[in-house]
Order: C-alpha cells, then sequence, then structure tokens
C-alpha cells in the first residue's frame, strides 16, 4: 500500500432539549439553540467528502440536514453512540451531587474506579470507537470525513491519538457544536495520527 493522508473532523452535537445532563443514550433532540450551534459552527463550509453519524437524533438529524445541502453521501454508525450512563442516565449534576457532594469529583478524576453503576464499560466504550475509527480509516483513506458525535466518542478517539490514559478523559473540555480535526498519514502499514485542533470551529 501507498501514502495517503485522510482527516477527520469529529463534531459534537448542539445543545439538546433539556440542557446539560448525564445524557447518554437517551435520545433527545436539539433545542433551537443547538440547531444554531451547529450551523454556526460549519456555516457554508463543505470540505468533506462523506458524513458519518451517532444514530442518536441529537446528531443524526444535523448530519442528514448537512449531508442533504451539500448533496453529500451520508452513513450512520451505532459505534459511535456516547457512552452508556447506566444509573445516571437524564440525571443532572445536581440530581447526583444532592446525596452525595463528592460523588461527580471521584468519576471526573478516576472514571475507571468510579463508573455509575450499570454503566457502560469504558473499555469496552473505547474498543467500539477504535474499531469504528479504524473503518472509517479503511473505508476512507485520501478524504476529508465529518464525523457528528459526542463528547465521549470524541474524548475517546483522541486519547486513542494521544495515548492518554483513559481514567483522565473528563481533564478535556468537548463544547457543544466544538470541532476537532486529526490528520492521519498512511505510510503502507503505519498510520501516523496528529492532533491538528480541538473545540474549533470552521
Amino acid at each position: 500500500m501507498g501514502k495517503s493522508c485522510t482527516t477527520l473532523d469529529f463534531m459534537r452535537h448542539g445543545e439538546p432539549v433539556g440542557g446539560n445532563k448525564y445524557r447518554g443514550r437517551t435520545d433527545d433532540s436539539l433545542s433551537d439553540k443547538g440547531w444554531d450551534q451547529m450551523r454556526r459552527a460549519v456555516a457554508d463550509h463543505s470540505p468533506w467528502n462523506v458524513i458519518i453519524s451517532s444514530p442518536l437524533t441529537r446528531c443524526a438529524d444535523f448530519a442528514r440536514e448537512l449531508a442533504q445541502r451539500h448533496g453529500l453521501p451520508l452513513e450512520i454508525d451505532p459505534r459511535l453512540m456516547e457512552l452508556g450512563f447506566g444509573a445516571w442516565e437524564g440525571k443532572t449534576s445536581a440530581e447526583l451531587t444532592r446525596s452525595d457532594p463528592d460523588i461527580l469529583a471521584r468519576f471526573w478524576n478516576d472514571l475507571l474506579a468510579h463508573a455509575p453503576p450499570g454503566s457502560e464499560s469504558l473499555t469496552v466504550f473505547y474498543e467500539r470507537v477504535v474499531a469504528a475509527w479504524h473503518t472509517i480509516l479503511g473505508l476512507h483513506s485520501g478524504e476529508h470525513v465529518l464525523i457528528v458525535a459526542h463528547a465521549g466518542v470524541i474524548r475517546m478517539a483522541i486519547s486513542y491519538v494521544l495515548g492518554t490514559p483513559l481514567k483522565n478523559l473528563f481533564r478535556m473540555q468537548v463544547p457543544n457544536a466544538g470541532i476537532t480535526r486529526i490528520r492521519v498519514e498512511k505510510d503502507g502499514e503505519s498510520d501516523f495520527p496528529q492532533l491538528l485542533f480541538h473545540a474549533g470551529s470552521l
């Protein structure tokens, strides 16, 4: 195999209806503000060859609109869904800390040791995101790809590129509608990914 350069733009969804909470797999749609955030983040730019999205509504609705607007192919990949938060699904920070003020601090400082009850294993989550990563690179080598997904997915992709310990992932902020660009240079069987920018816009 020869050399190729693939650009992956990861975009987090905008604000969903219901505001900030541990939403996980809860399938809330985008609020009006969320739609505006995402439309502003991309404006009239369309450098992509393909759009790939999480199946959850807060990602897929915008991805579908953008694909239709620019005549781009759209793929839905369930491996790009957010981490399942188990017993924390749908709860706000205030609700979680009401009976245990330090519960979130423990989680943020070590996700592996203090995972929510019944939540998806962080290592399983990591493995499915990395599997999606390799599939995308295999199918779209040399292309510019937009991936519309979630904060957790973007954290996992950056962790994979930079070798960041999983327990430290919440040290990285991922804003609504923020765009993270990763370039992957391939030479034969070797991949060399580089983080070009994080939490930006176009």
